[in-house]
């Protein structure tokens, strides 16, 4: 490895405990796992484990201290420690602990904790939220521009005859190349975009046709049902992502690359967006099955707001469960005008739209009056972006989100569930490996955060939220 230089040479990962973001306590995930604290440990850090850190998701203490921890208790493991790690914030009896001019590092959210946000200040700790860590560049692989590329081909004649807003697509199937196709189709604002279980059979499609676009990956599709050779005999448009690889993959990326200059800033460097989205719409399945025991999952009207990864990681739950249609609104389907078409019948709606932070609070995407007027009683809205009372979330029922201690609640006969930390739900030490390899791959490996606040990257600088102060000489 290279050498580092260090200027956080003594770090604290702290235990979870109860805090403004997690009543109750029964947050239990643990910011750093052992093989992760050796490569710190490795790498010249000093690390002190707070005992009984890891237990919540099955790391003895045992395997902290053989990979070079020093065990600590809570009464001594915020002192002199020039960084403490710890997955949510802290809680505010622990900000005195903290010596001055220390780096907190966590999932700060100061937006939705503004007291807590201006103690930090006032004890001039630094703060680098964990989510708001950014790529930078922006990275992108091959497959992914294929993905992007490819259904900028199969668009390309119905933007340019300007018949789009009138184009139904349907993506059969579900793979990570297919995925970047739904995400570039949502930016191209068509009438409808939808998924489709790749064992869906040609009679049980609701749209064939002229204004219809059907978009697949013959690499895994297996069509047993003969659904492609049906659909051509139906005058529909049909793209073939694999295809199209094979033929225009090599040049396409090239020309993107060379045409294309990444941007400044990616996606969230710490994050398990997707997991996030899987959580959520397994509660939101398991919700809906006990509101309409009746009701064929298979055949559950499910809406999902939003195309990014957290939206993706909800279409790939609900997919895999089973059902057969997943309607994807992007953001000409959302405005005040269009919406109702969709949530009406809605059996299942998930949203996974962020909105910008200063429309948080003025502007609601699934409004109290859609509950009332036209979300159907029975049916359950999930929403995987959260908020609070200072920042809003696009659910306007959902005022700040709820915990593990009351998970639900009914308004107007829907059911109603804003999990802050989806993942707790069942997916609490996948979660936690994956959070932890992330933390590590930026202290000590792509951004190089451990050498210090003089030298963040840019993608780290956005997100020291408080500070920089200096430390106690």
């Amino acid at each position: 490895m290279e050498k580092l230089s260090i200027a956080f040479k003594n770090i604290a990962l702290v235990k979870e405990i109860e805090s403004p973001e997690n009543p109750g306590g029964l947050e239990k995930r643990v910011a750093l796992i052992p093989k992760d604290v050796g490569q710190l440990t490795d790498a010249g850090l000093n690390v002190f484990v707070e005992y009984g850190a890891g237990e919540g998701v099955g790391f003895a203490d045992k395997e902290y201290l053989e990979n070079g921890a020093i065990m600590q208790t809570a009464d001594e493991i915020y002192l002199n420690k020039d960084m403490i790690i710890k997955f949510k914030g802290p809680s505010l009896e622990s900000i005195s602990q903290m010596k001055k001019g220390c780096t907190l590092f966590c999932m700060a959210h100061f937006h939705s904790f503004p007291d807590r946000a201006k103690m930090l200040e006032e004890s001039e700790i630094n703060v680098i939220a964990m989510e708001e860590i950014l790529e930078s560049p922006k990275v992108q692989t091959d497959e992914q521009i294929v993905a992007r590329t490819s259904m900028a081909e199969a668009l390309k004649g119905f933007i340019a005859d300007k018949s789009i807003d009138n184009l139904k697509i349907f993506v059969i199937g579900r793979n990570e190349r297919l995925a970047g196709a739904v995400r570039r189709a949502g930016n191209r604002n068509p009438y409808s975009l939808n998924m489709l279980n790749s064992d869906v059979k040609f009679e049980a499609l609701k749209e064939t046709g002229n204004e219809t676009l059907y978009f697949y990956d013959s690499k895994d599709f297996n069509d047993t049902h003969r659904l492609i050779e049906k659909l051509k005999e139906s005058n529909s448009h049909i793209f073939d992502l694999n295809q199209f690889e094979k033929e225009h993959g090599a040049i396409a990326v090239e020309k993107y690359r060379r045409t294309h200059k990444p941007f400044e800033f990616g996606l969230r460097r710490i994050q398990c967006l997707h997991i996030t989205g899987q959580a959520g719409a397994r509660h939101g399945l398991k919700l809906l099955r006990e509101n309409k025991p009746d009701l064929d999952i298979s055949e559950a009207k499910v809406v999902v707001l939003g195309y990014g990864n957290v939206a993706r990681g909800a279409m790939d739950e609900i997919y895999s469960q089973g059902v057969k249609d997943i309607n994807v609104l992007g953001r000409t389907h959302t405005t005040k005008e269009r919406i109702e078409a969709w949530l009406k019948e809605a059996d299942l709606v998930i949203n996974g739209a962020e909105i910008p932070r200063e429309l948080r609070g003025k502007l609601y995407l699934v409004s109290n009056e859609h509950l009332k007027n036209v979300v159907p009683d029975g049916s359950v809205v999930i929403d995987l972006v959260g908020g609070s009372a200072t920042n809003r979330s696009a659910v306007e029922a959902a005022v700040a989100c709820t915990y593990l201690t009351e998970p639900n609640f009914v308004k107007e006969g829907v059911t109603i569930s804003a999990l802050w930390g989806w993942p707790m739900l069942g997916m609490m030490r996948e979660s936690a490996i994956e959070y932890s390899g992330q933390i590590v791959d930026v202290l000590i490996k792509r951004e190089k955060m451990i050498e210090g606040l003089d030298t963040l990257t840019s993608g780290v600088k956005r997100a020291l939220v408080c500070g920089p102060f200096k430390g106690e000489s």
